[in-house]
């Protein structure tokens, strides 16, 4: 393998515990062949519609993302997730082990079931929104996952925080944070110009003394970006603004290589070799 200067370092982890609910903010985390450990490890599913909870579809799940999801004893490799706490966004927390399917089936007003068993064939719904509001049709369409995970695509998504600067700068009343984005992995590039995502497609970033991965495309952005969660505003700006200054896309889809563990401060690597 042959490495040159770091590109840059990693600024930020997030963990998703529960598939479209709020994440936490980590200062390590170990990767594995699936991804970060933990990440997407329980979704709500409605078993009898065969649907995944997504926020991609907000009609269907309104304000998922403002729902806290938390581990409430650090995953370990080689042993059965530990039980999430979901804390509803009038402050009331449920146990996966205990009565959270109640209290989500009545927020959703349908039986759902908290789950960290992805059901075969699983999939998802996707709203893809009227970025002008000008009151044109918003198709759902359904979307598959990968088998036997709770991931839309890929399992680790990067963001460069020279992305948001761009875009930042396109839509100067946007607020372009990393929470609309959702990444696993933000990086703060170093000396690599203004827009490195648009050339990594096909590199491997190496981070900390182990962990590689491989970089499988850019990601494309969705309605997602666009939600209120938390002191955010819905804003269909912003993922009009990634439509049109930066051709939809912001981040990277990222597959491992080779599995360690990624801290904050890590330096990252572009291996020259793509293997």
């Amino acid at each position: 393998m042959t490495r040159n200067n770091p590109v840059g370092r990693v600024v930020a982890l997030w963990r998703y515990p529960v598939k479209s609910m709020a994440g936490e903010r980590l200062d390590a985390v170990e990767v594995t062949p699936r991804g970060l450990l933990g990440d997407r490890g329980y979704a709500v599913v409605d078993e009898a519609a065969g649907l995944v909870a997504s926020a991609k579809n907000p009609r269907l799940w309104p304000g998922l993302m403002d729902y806290r999801a938390a581990f409430l004893a650090p995953p370990r490799v080689g042993e059965p997730l530990p039980p999430v706490r979901i804390t509803l966004p009038d402050g009331r927390a449920f146990d996966s082990a205990g009565p959270a399917d109640g209290a989500l089936s009545a927020a959703f007003g349908r039986r759902v079931v908290l789950t960290d068993r992805p059901p075969a064939g699983a999939v998802f719904q996707m709203v893809t929104p009227d970025l002008d509001d000008a009151g044109a049709d918003e198709p759902v369409t359904d979307e598959a996952m990968p088998p036997g995970t709770f991931f839309d695509l890929a399992a680790v998504n990067v963001l460069l925080t020279t992305t948001l600067d761009r875009l930042s700068r396109a839509y100067p009343g946007g607020r372009f944070v990393v929470p609309r984005f959702r990444p696993n992995v933000v990086v703060a590039p170093e000396g690599v110009g203004d827009d490195p995502e648009a050339t990594w497609a096909g590199r491997v970033l190496a981070l900390g003394d182990a962990a590689r991965l491989r970089i499988d495309s850019r990601c494309a952005r969705c309605v997602m970006t666009t939600l209120a969660q938390a002191d955010l505003p819905r804003d269909a700006g912003i993922l009009r603004t990634v439509v049109r200054s930066n051709d939809g896309f912001a981040g990277l889809n990222t597959s491992v290589a080779a599995a360690g563990i990624i801290r904050v401060g890590d330096p990252v690597w572009l291996d020259v070799a793509s293997g």
